[in-house]
């Protein structure tokens, strides 16, 4: 008997445990786009320092935009209202 009620424990932290990765998805997905986005357009930038000597204003106009894009899309994902909300 011991045995079902440590089964059905585990099955339903198991599906908690599943419920709260599904819902963390999303922004999870945001802070890669952040991380993404700045060392991305960062590189662009130093690249193009690089290229036209211009330093360091590619690479800071890289990570300007790096942080504008990464953020917007984290606070875009943070407010959206779920499907069939409100």
């Amino acid at each position: 008997m011991a045995r079902k009620s440590e089964g059905s424990g585990f099955e339903k932290a198991a599906r908690a445990f599943q419920a709260n990765v599904a819902s963390a998805g999303p922004v999870a997905a945001a802070s890669y786009t952040l991380v993404g986005g700045i060392l991305l357009l960062g590189g662009i930038g130093y690249a193009v320092d690089r290229w036209w000597s211009t330093s360091p204003w590619g690479l800071v106009i890289g990570l300007v935009l790096g942080i504008v894009v990464g953020f917007y899309e984290l606070i875009r994902t943070t407010f959206m209202t779920p499907p069939g909300g409100r």
